[in-house]
């Protein structure tokens, strides 16, 4: 498909199926923007490179596998897969779990972003509380930190990034 033929919607492919999401709730878009600003004020505040968030292209493969994830960092060393979409592996996906999109999120997307060696995968759980951070060891993902309830989780692709629950969830 063209970039000129591109929808401009919720639209993912992901292993060559078209999958239309829904429309995120707002406590969906509650966490997302929390998480993007405490990503994002850290990324800047330490010119370590860009955060993006939904809905932006990530193609890993034309055709096969283009995802929409919630947030994504570039390292600044990497900004050269950014045009207006991301054609490569960005340094981190963020995804956060709506009603309907476990599965998809924890394990079949888990399973693609883990292929294409994306080095660092958070997954947030907004009903349990729960943020996950997934990392590249050895071509398989290992929690690399984790936190359910209340905490701080961090990140090992974002120097010195930590990111405390309660600023999250409460």
């Amino acid at each position: 498909m063209d970039t000129l033929e591109r929808d401009f919607d919720l639209t993912q492919i992901i292993n060559g199926e078209e999958v239309v999401g829904p429309s995120p709730f707002g406590k969906h878009q509650k966490i997302s923007q929390r998480i993007l600003w405490i990503v994002l004020s850290h990324v800047k505040n330490n010119d370590l490179g860009d955060v993006f968030y939904s809905p932006l292209e990530v193609i890993f493969e034309e055709g096969i596998n283009r995802f929409q994830p919630d947030i994504l960092f570039i390292r600044k060393d990497n900004m050269v897969i950014f045009q207006d979409y991301v054609r490569g592996v960005p340094d981190m996906v963020c995804e956060i779990v709506s009603q309907g999109t476990y599965r998809l999120d924890t394990a079949t997307k888990k399973e693609i972003y883990e292929k294409y060696g994306v080095p660092e995968y958070w997954v947030a759980i907004p009903e349990l509380k729960i943020i996950e951070v997934l990392a590249i060891e050895e071509g398989k993902y290992k929690t690399y930190s984790y936190a359910e309830g209340e905490g701080t989780v961090s990140s090992k692709v974002i120097e010195g990034l930590q990111v405390n629950l309660k600023d999250i969830f409460d």
